[in-house]
């Protein structure tokens, strides 16, 4: 795409261990729902593009897996890749913690920065500190530990000082074209995303019972100009994990199916048929074809 000489674009990875709001960040800052958002750690799987164009300025936010330390495998060894992939070829990064806390894993994600690169830190969730003296001294450990190029506390949740964080990359952004139109929202094709939205509200509806190894795939995807009938497979590891998912009576799947069509139904702004099922594929994490199959590189 052809720019101004005067336009500036630039890749912002979003970086911290699990939970500190990178997803809801990156909705905040596009605002749209490009990025899936649960309680549960590592909701997010895959490296998702989310896009930000302001007159002459285009951000390119990536939002990727928070790295995780905590489980083994290779779903996991994948996910961590391209974390560290994604650090190494962005202008800036964000490293997003949260506000008052600081942990092994934190440390860990400290330790993948890359030197030759601004790092801005973003402590996310000011306004769940009940102390909010507590901030100004947790911001002056932080800056002694690394040299951070800004500083700037934010509430993805509530929008909190997400312009002055805007000002704040802008400032580090390459003058370089566009990369994508004016008017898009991410990289990822609409069956990614509806694929995730799916599996968003699985983590919500059953994220506690349900282990870590479920995915969502679409198997069909038939669309018309007013209407899209899609086919979507649930994929567990075990024959264990269908009741959970299917609830009582096929409860908390009819739910999961009727909140992920409304929601898909306003990312396409047209009518939505949506039926789900469960596959049940024995150690699907560890299996190296079936994890390319549905993108993990």
């Amino acid at each position: 795409m052809t720019a101004s000489h005067t336009s500036q674009c630039g890749l912002i990875a979003m970086a911290g261990r699990p939970n500190t709001g990178k997803s809801t960040l990156m909705n905040a800052l596009t605002g749209s729902k490009i990025s899936i958002v649960s309680r549960r750690a590592q909701t997010t799987r895959h490296r998702i593009q989310g896009v930000l164009t302001q007159g002459p300025v285009q951000y390119v936010f990536v939002d990727t897996p928070g790295f995780q330390t905590q489980h083994a495998g290779n779903l996991n060894r994948k996910m961590n890749r391209v974390v560290r992939q994604t650090l190494a070829d962005v202008d800036v990064v964000l490293h997003v913690v949260e506000a008052g806390r600081w942990t092994a894993d934190d440390e860990k994600v400290l330790s993948l920065l890359p030197r030759s690169r601004p790092v801005i830190l973003v402590p996310n969730k000011i306004d769940r500190m009940r102390d909010k003296s507590r901030l100004l001294p947790y911001v002056s450990e932080r800056t002694q530990a690394y040299d951070y190029a800004a500083v700037v506390p934010v509430s993805a949740q509530r929008g909190t000082q997400l312009t002055h964080l805007l000002e704040e990359i802008q400032q580090h952004l390459p003058q370089a074209a566009h990369l994508f139109d004016e008017d898009a929202l991410t990289d990822r094709p609409v069956r990614f995303l509806a694929a995730e939205l799916i599996r968003e509200k699985i983590f919500r509806l059953v994220g506690d019972e349900l282990p870590y190894s479920c995915d969502v795939y679409i198997e069909q995807w038939n669309e018309t100009d007013r209407a899209v009938d899609i086919a979507a497979c649930v994929l567990v590891e075990r024959e264990s994990h269908r009741p959970i998912l299917l609830g009582a009576g096929g409860l908390h799947m009819k739910r999961i199916a009727t909140e992920a069509r409304h929601d898909i139904m306003r990312l396409l702004d047209k009518h939505v048929s949506l039926d789900v099922y469960i596959k049940v594929r024995k150690g699907w994490t560890q299996q190296e074809s079936l994890l390319r199959e549905l993108g993990y590189d």
